[in-house]
Parts: structure tokens; sequence; C-alpha cells
């Protein structure tokens, strides 16, 4: 007898082609009258590798409940990260609260080089050459929030060629 066959069954994930990253689950507590009521939240980052990612959360009395629903929202917030090659076009600094995550192209071969909930954001978008530092708050709801903010502000040659009415060779010299 194989020993897939003794496991319980799992309820079957849709394929879909995401990434699905879960950063944190938190114990939320709400004290009212008649005691305290306990939920969870749950943070999530979706991406399909190409180029797009999305952070999502979502709270609810169980734990799978929640992941749920972070997963749904972040699927509804995926923005595009433009890329060139493996890494991101230029320096940028991505801020949210007390949160600030400075973000640096590097050379191919690099890798990550983030802390943990950096490291599931630029996964998830198929960043594979990068080098962040992350300064401020190490709530990693604020850190990837901050990074989302900084990777919506990235722009190709193209973009800011298109943007200043000139060509790409006056823009990259």
């Amino acid at each position: 007898m194989a020993r897939e066959d003794r496991r319980p069954q799992r309820r079957q994930e849709e394929n879909d082609g995401f990434i699905k990253k879960l950063i944190q689950v938190n114990r939320v507590t709400k004290v009212v009258k008649g005691g305290r009521n306990m939920r969870f939240a749950a943070l999530v980052v979706v991406g399909d590798g190409k180029g797009r990612v999305g952070v999502g959360s979502g709270k609810a009395n169980e734990v799978p409940e929640a992941i749920e629903k972070a997963t749904a929202q972040a699927k509804r917030s995926l923005i595009a990260v433009p890329m060139m090659n493996s890494t991101i076009p230029h320096e940028v600094l991505g801020k949210f609260g007390k949160g600030v995550v400075y973000m640096m192209p590097a050379s191919e071969g690099t890798g990550v080089i983030a802390g943990g909930p950096v490291r599931a954001v630029m996964e998830a978008a198929g960043i594979k050459d990068i080098t962040t530092k992350s300064h401020g708050t190490s709530n990693p709801i604020n850190c990837v929030k901050a990074v989302i903010a900084g990777l919506s502000e990235l722009k190709t040659a193209e973009q800011v060629a298109a943007l200043r009415g000139k060509t790409v060779e006056e823009i990259v010299g």
C-alpha cells in the first residue's frame, strides 16, 4: 500500500498559476461585555512570478478562512512590476507608515538579498536579483506595504522617455 493512500484527503487547491505566500497570521482579540472575542488576521502575498504581485489581509474566526480572504484580496490588488531581465530597472525607496524599504538593482546571479517579508514579495513577483534594506519598523504589514508602494513607483526607460517626450537614448545616455 502506498504511503499517499494512508494520508487524509486534503482539499484540492485550485491551480491558477499564482504563487501564494503566507507572511503572517496574527491572533487578535476584541474585549466585549461578555468576554474576549478571538479572531485571526492573515497577511498573504500573491504573484505570478512574471512581474505581477499583490498583497492582501483578511480577518476571520478561523485561520483557513482568514487566509482565503487575504488571498482573494491580494488577487484583486495585483500590480505590474517593470523588470529588466531578472532585476528592477532602478533604485527606489518605498514608504508606508514608519516602514521604509530601499530597493537596489543587482547584477545577475546575486540572488534576493532581503529580509523575511520583503523576500516573500520579491519571490512572488519573480524578481531574482535584488538588494534591499529595510529601515524604520520591522512590522511585516508595514514592510510589505512599503515594498508594494516602492514597486508601484518603478518605471522603465521607455516609460520615462514617453513621459518626457524624448528618445530612450537621450534618457539612458
